[in-house]
Formats: structure tokens, C-alpha cells, sequence
């Protein structure tokens, strides 16, 4: 079927090929063990890991097998997103093995799909009757916006439109079933996906279509009366979920943004990897509809989630009850959820805030996001997986208090709700996506990822080579090659982090604050082959220290250096890290990691410790004690993604100061 694209401000990945040491070592572990690891528990066949039974759902749909559809009911999504990942890795180096068993899991989708385009295996073998009544709940629309993404990815990397097709079919379906008209159905997803899902397949596609059914769901979201309640009650106030009492989703309608229509939504609310989601998809039909109300409503939410409700390490979503957000400055260490997936989404939000326009705030969350929260949802060996990121853990305490439910002291090696494994996946494997973004008039670097990248200004090419030791190292150097001289823009982000940048041309240092634009230090000139910049972004070791409304981190201190932050772990400072103590004015020193932590930077300091001994034998409370004893300790930070390699132990990412 012939495509028409809509042209991209993302560098397509076969333009980008990543260099480095630290991001060629994860995309390798993606390559060669995540997405190997994660086909075999897509099929049941790892040991002591909670079934997937995701593929068998297909083959029963299909008629190949026989059974009953087991998992969630959004299952479905993680064969998508497995899709998806593999779809990136095709694009960046040929695979037959793999591409043959895509291919062959294409055609089974194909099986499952519907005569007039339906697909989804939980109500196909489940519920054949209840199609499309039980929107707020059952992900219906949550699992096509997945497969949407693997059929555009896909593709992109092979040529082959087999699986575009199919999500075409899919959303040409859905755009037959929702709609203003009198017969279609007036609703919209209980969990966002499908809005940022569709207008990547309008991009890919050129269809209108598309983009009008993203607006149709964006702008039907929270009018009244609301449709919610107008299902529930059509089904007979029939619920699918009752973890909170039943129909809890169809009440609590902030739980999934849809109280309200957006464009009076004031505050980051709901379940946070929803919020991200659905904004994204907002953002992105923003600016290809070239809608200021969209663009504005975009910024004032991403303010408030980014000045008032997200964590050091780029994580968001405060409350296990719902996965939610909960309310400004209410950020807790210890019973965080600060999801892996609602991480993904807020850089997925980040990236597409930038191709909006350039605005280094949108960058370096997406930044701090990365290499905090998303690194350390998945393992170093890439076979074990957080859901859960807290920033502070007591391991004796979670077995016995519920407010720890879902908190986990070691990685898991599958999820019954897997969500986060293959989302991890996809991530890492379409990096190269969330580098640069393309203008007309040049290029924006985002992200300092060593990296080759080429793209086309007008009808000249211009080859881009990133290199240096980041984010160990603060040198990044940026080489320069073209076909003839070539007046263009290259932009460079200026970190939060970083107070005093250098950058020099061909040797020459340049001034900076003239040309720095909205954190972006804007180059535009007659490049030629050769051309040198240097930029030095220098890391010293940072305290930070939270908003004095930040009741949970008062009187204590985070330690960050260039892009991350940093935490203690029982592993190299013992137990009871409470007792720990970092004086204002110790100095700190470079360390380099060992074992497990080759390769890594870690810092030390001289600290101190509360004296407890025979802690257990002494009275609960003490009344008008003397001064507590203090003994001198060497603290040990080690990067927050990398905690919890090394066995169980406690964490915790604010320290005390002395």
C-alpha cells in the first residue's frame, strides 16, 4: 500500500549510529539478552518467573491453540512493545533469525484480527459480546495505541508494511467506531496510548484521518455528561476491576485526566504514566496541527509536574494507590512509586515539548530521567527489572508493613503486569530518537551520547560525530563533516547542572552567554569538513538540596554530579544509613568502581556516624540525653541506577548534614 510521511523532526535511527562505551554496553544487553530474555517469557519458558502466557493469548485467539486467555487484560501490549523494540534493532544491523521471528509473530497478530479490523486476544477469546463497553477500564484502546507504535516501527526498519497494514486496518476500525456521529460511540481511553500511537501513525502514513481521531479523543476527554458513566451504566454498573471497591475507575475519573476537559486541567493528577502518555500525544498533535491553546495547556502542566511533583531522579507518581500523582511537594523516599513506565513516558512527553521548540528545560528532564529512574529499572546483567523506584529502602521493614507492598529491595525477573520490562526495551533500543531533533535550519543537540549522526539540510547532507567519556568525563567533543561549506544552526544544550560551560571553535574559545537561547547555545555559521567543537561541561560534585515545602528531604542533602545522582547503599557503608551523617564542608574524592560497578564512578567522603551501640538494649525514648556520640565513617556514593547489583541492602539517596 503506498505511504505519503509527513516529515519528521526526528533523526531517523539508521541516520544515527551510537558510539559510546556506557550506551554501546546497554544497547548490546538489549540486543543480545533483553530481547531474547523477554521472547522466552513472553512464551512461559523462564524459570521462577511469573507467567506471560501473552503469545499462547494469540494462539488461542487465532485457533492454533486451544485455552482460555490468561493475564492481564492489557496483555496483549507487551508482545507489541517486544515488537517494537525489535523493529529498532533491525533498523540499526540485520538479524534474519529475529526478523523471521517477528515476522512469524506478525502473521499470527494477522490470524487474531478481526474481519473489520478489530484485534485484541482478551476480548476475541474472552468476551467476543463486550467489545468496546468498557473503555475506562479494559485497555482496549491502550493495546491498539502499542501495536500502532510496533507497526510504524517495524516498517521503518524493514521496508515491510505487513504489520502496518494491520494497525491501519485497526485504526481505520476505531476511527469507524468513535466519532461525533450519532452512531458511533463518544468516548475516549481509560488509559491514555492510543493518541501519541495514532499521530506516529499519521506521521508515518500522511492519512488525516489520524490526526482528526487524536483531536476527537484529546478534546472529548472529561465533557459531560460524562461517558464513563454513561457505559457504566449501559453495562449495568459492571466493573472489571475491584482492587479499590467496585467501578473505583469509573469514579475516580482524575485517576485517568478525565474530570475535566485538558484545557481545564490546572495540575499533574491521576495515575502518572497515563498523564505522561496522554500528553505527549497532546504535544505532538500540538504542533502538527499548529494549535497554540494545545501547546499552552502542555507547558502549564509539564510546569507543575516538573517545579512541584517530580522526584531528583526524574521519577514521578508519588502514591502506590493508583500509581498517582498526589499533590505539589508531597514527594515521600521511602513509599514512592515513581514507575519505570512513567519515567519512559515523561521523556516520550520531554522529546516531543522539544520538537516543539528548543527549551533546555525539556532536556534535561529528559536527561535526568534517563540516566536515573529508566537505567535503574532494569539490571546491570539485563535480566532482572524495578517497576517500583524508590529513593530511600529499608529491606527488614517491608515484609511486615503494608505501606511497603509494592516496594521491591531486589529486581524481579518477570512481572505478572510486565509493562515496564519490554517498555524499557523499546526505550533503549530507539535512543537515537531522543539525541537530536532536526530543524530546517540545523540541528539541536539534546543528549551527549557519543554518537555519528547525519541529516539533510536542504538539499546538502551534514555528518555530526559526538564523542568523549560522558557523563564520567565532562569534554564533549563534536566533529564536523559536509559535502561543501554549509551555512547552518547547530545548537547545544546547556545543563541545569553545569554553571560554567566552555565551548571553543576549532581551538578558538567562543563566548557563550551572547548566543545561548532558552539553554541552547545557538551556532549558526558557514560550516566546512573539519570543523571542531569543543565543549567542556565541568562536573563538580553538587549537594542538593530540596524546596523548603519538601517536608521529606528537610535538613538533608542529595549528591549529583553532570547528569546523575547519586546514593548510599548498605553494600559499602553498612546498616542503619539513617545513623549516617555529612558534614557542610567534606570534601569529596573520585572513586572508581570495582566488580559488579566496573567502569563506574563512584565519590567518597568523610563522614560521620551516629554511635549506637547495643542500640537494642537501650530504653525506646530517651528523655534529655546528652549529645549523640559521633564516629568518623567513609561514605561511599554510588549512582543511583546502579543500587541494588550487589545483593539486598539498604538505600537511600538524601542524607542527612551535618
Amino acid at each position: 500500500m503506498p505511504f505519503s510521511p509527513v516529515e519528521q523532526l526526528e533523526v531517523p535511527l539508521q541516520k544515527v549510529n551510537i558510539t559510546d562505551a556506557f550506551w554501546l554496553e546497554y544497547q548490546r544487553l538489549v540486543k543480545d539478552v533483553v530481547v531474547p530474555y523477554q521472547w522466552l517469557a513472553l512464551n512461559d519458558e523462564v524459570a521462577d518467573a511469573e507467567p506471560s502466557h501473552a503469545i499462547e493469548n494469540f494462539r488461542i485467539a487465532a485457533g492454533r491453540s486451544d485455552g482460555e486467555f490468561y493475564g492481564m487484560v492489557f496483555q496483549d501490549s507487551d508482545v507489541a512493545k517486544w515488537l517494537e523494540a525489535v523493529g529498532y534493532l533491525l533498523a540499526k544491523s540485520a538479524d534474519p533469525a529475529l526478523e523471521k521471528t517477528a515476522d512469524e509473530v506478525i502473521e499470527l497478530i494477522g490470524e487474531v484480527q478481526q474481519p473489520d479490523g478489530y484485534l485484541n486476544t482478551y476480548f476475541t477469546v474472552k468476551e467476543p459480546q463486550q467489545r468496546w463497553s468498557n473503555l475506562a477500564e479494559c485497555h482496549e484502546l491502550y493495546c491498539a495505541g502499542h501495536l500502532i507504535e510496533a507497526g510504524v516501527a517495524y516498517a521503518q526498519a524493514t521496508g515491510k508494511t505487513r504489520l502496518l497494514e494491520i494497525v491501519c486496518k485497526l485504526a481505520d476500525h476505531i476511527a469507524r467506531v468513535f466519532g461525533p456521529g450519532e452512531q458511533q460511540l463518544h468516548g475516549y481511553p481509560g488509559h491514555p496510548e492510543v493518541e501519541l500511537a495514532l499521530m506516529r501513525l499519521y506521521e508515518a502514513t500522511g492519512e488525516r484521518r489520524y490526526l482528526e481521531l487524536t483531536r476527537y479523543f484529546v478534546e472529548q476527554r472529561g465533557t459531560q455528561p460524562h461517558f464513563y458513566d454513561i457505559e457504566y451504566e449501559k453495562r449495568g454498573k459492571t466493573s472489571h476491576w475491584n482492587t479499590y471497591g467496585p467501578a473505583w475507575m469509573v469514579k475516580d475519573k482524575a485517576y485517568s485526566q478525565a474530570h475535566l476537559p485538558i484545557a481545564l486541567q490546572q495540575t499533574a493528577i491521576g495515575h502518572a504514566v497515563r498523564f505522561v502518555y496522554l500528553y505527549a500525544g497532546v504535544a505532538h498533535l500540538a504542533r502538527l496541527s499548529q494549535d497554540q491553546e494545545k501547546r499552552d495547556i502542555c507547558q502549564r502542566l509539564w510546569q507543575n509536574m516538573t517545579q512541584r511533583q517530580m522526584y531528583i531522579t526524574g521519577s514521578i507518581g508519588s502514591q502506590s494507590s493508583g500509581e498517582a500523582f498526589s499533590s505539589d511537594y508531597d514527594l515521600p523516599n521511602d513509599t514512592a512509586y515513581t514507575e519505570t513506565c512513567a519515567s519512559i513516558g515523561l521523556m516520550m512527553f520531554a522529546n516531543r515539548m522539544l520538537q516543539m521548540g528548543a527549551d533546555s528545560q525539556y532536556a534535561d528532564v529528559m536527561e535526568r530521567a534517563l540516566y536515573n529512574t529508566v537505567l535503574a529499572g532494569m539490571a546491570l546483567d539485563g535480566k532482572h527489572f524495578f517497576y517500583v523506584n524508590p529513593l530511600e529502602v529499608h529491606p527488614v521493614s517491608i515484609p511486615f508493613n503494608h505501606l511497603y507492598d509494592h516496594v521491591k529491595p531486589v529486581r524481579q525477573r518477570w512481572f505478572g503486569c510486565a509493562c515496564c520490562p519490554p517498555n524499557i526495551a523499546r526505550l533503549l533500543a530507539s535512543l537515537g530518537h531522543y539525541i537530536y531533533t532536526q530543524r530546517p535550519e540545523g540541528i539541536d543537540i539534546n543528549l551527549y551520547i557519543g554518537s555519528d549522526a547525519e541529516i539533510q539540510i536542504g538539499e546538502q547532507r551534514l555528518h555530526l560525530r559526538q564523542s568523549g567519556g560522558y557523563p564520567w568525563q565532562d569534554r564533549v567533543l563534536i566533529e564536523i563533516d559536509c559535502d561543501c561549506p554549509l551555512a547552518a544552526t547547530i545548537a547545544l544544550r546547556l545543563p541545569d547542572w553545569c554553571a560554567d560551560p566552555q565551548i571553543s571553535l576549532n581551538g578558538t574559545p567562543l563566548q557563550v552567554a551572547p548566543q545561548v537561547q532558552r539553554g541552547y547555545l545557538r551556532l549558526t555559521r558557514q560550516w566546512c569538513s573539519g570543523d571542531r567543537l569543543e565543549l567542556t561541561l565541568p562536573m563538580p560534585i553538587t549537594r542538593v538540596k530540596g524546596n523548603p515545602l519538601l517536608r521529606h528531604v528537610a535538613g538533608k542533602v542529595a549528591i549529583q554530579r553532570g547528569p546523575l545522582v547519586y546514593c548510599l547503599e548498605q553494600a559499602d557503608n553498612g546498616s542503619e544509613l539513617h545513623n549516617l551523617q555529612l558534614p557542610a564542608d567534606a570534601p569529596f574524592s573520585l572513586l572508581a568502581g570495582k566488580g559488579m560497578l566496573s567502569g563506574k564512578t563512584l565519590l567518597q567522603a568523610s563522614g560521620l556516624r551516629i554511635s549506637a551501640s547495643d542500640a537494642a538494649q537501650q530504653p525506646l525514648y530517651r528523655f534529655n540525653p546528652a549529645p549523640a556520640e559521633m564516629q568518623p565513617q567513609t561514605l561511599t556514593f554510588v549512582p543511583y541506577f546502579t543500587w541494588a547489583n550487589r545483593g539486598e541492602g539498604e538505600m537511600r539517596v538524601w542524607v542527612d548534614e551535618k
